[in-house]
């Protein structure tokens, strides 16, 4: 391997370690112990470099690596560290076995069937049969009202189409911080989707901080075209994150599993979405 190949694996996981924070923290519910057994990932990794063989394989091999340290250790889930992660983990518990993994790295992280095959070493039909497994159990999920925080006018309308095709109600939308959270205290949102720029150079995270201020635990997903300024390592980190461009498919998937997740008895059952029948 020459010495600009091997730069360019290890600028690879470095550029990804983010990446599988954010899904290990989703899959054991809790951030240290996703951190922990991403570092230990990490170690094993590094001690057998040679299983990359060039920089396009070296994320797959990092999350195969997890995969490994996890499930060898029992698929252990860590103490939840909020009220959404014990949601999170005591819905997730109701899926089929291996589903999880399956379902967060296709839907969070964007894998295609075949690279999660080889992240769990299983058949590519049987990563497909997991994932459609998980989507069809998740459809006990809840309709709910949603609060678009997003100055462009084009990408509001279009996620508003998307999130009241799918059943849920949109509360409103907002382009500036203050709008926001006046939105939010006149109708409280059940889940927030929120871009980080806003038209008057405010911060949806603010606005998100200052929404979540009022209310108990409120399920954002964010949705952005920086994802590295909210997975730097420092708390709190979205459970929910879109990178620009998205897909339609992509917000359905999050805003499914937020809904999901954070369920709970005062929100009315949904009918089965159109985009998940069959």
């Amino acid at each position: 391997m020459t010495t600009a190949a091997a730069t360019d694996i290890v600028q690879t996981v470095a550029a990804s370690l983010p990446y599988l924070r954010r899904y290990a923290r989703a899959l054991t519910g809790n951030q240290g112990t996703g951190d922990l057994y991403a570092v230990a990932a990490l170690e094993a990794l590094l001690e057998e470099p040679e299983v990359i063989s060039d920089p396009a394989s070296a994320k797959i091999a990092l999350f195969h690596a997890f995969h490994l340290v996890w499930s060898s250790a029992g698929a252990p889930l860590g103490q939840a560290d909020t009220v959404l992660s014990r949601r999170a983990q005591d819905h997730m518990a109701g899926l089929t076995a291996n589903s999880r993994e399956a379902l967060l790295l296709f839907a969070v992280e964007g894998f295609q069937h075949d690279e999660i095959s080889w992240i769990m070493r299983i058949a590519p039909e049987e990563a497909s049969n997991l994932i459609d497994a998980a989507k069809r159990e998740m459809l006990r999920s809840v309709a709910g009202s949603v609060l678009v925080i997003e100055d462009e006018a084009i990408i509001a309308m279009d996620i508003q189409g998307i999130v009241a095709g799918m059943g849920h109600r949109v509360t409103g939308i907002a382009r500036t911080r203050s709008t926001a959270v006046d939105l939010a205290s006149r109708d409280r949102p059940d889940l927030i989707l929120a871009d980080i720029q806003l038209a008057d150079k405010s911060s949806g995270i603010d606005a998100v901080k200052d929404i979540l201020s009022q209310f108990d635990e409120i399920p954002v997903i964010f949705i952005t075209g920086f994802p590295e300024r909210l997975l730097t390592g420092k708390r709190p980190e979205p459970a929910f994150l879109i990178a620009k461009p998205y897909t339609e498919d992509q917000v359905r998937s999050a805003v499914s599993q937020a809904m999901f997740f954070a369920s709970t008895e005062t929100l009315l059952a949904a009918p089965t979405p159109q985009w998940a029948r069959g």
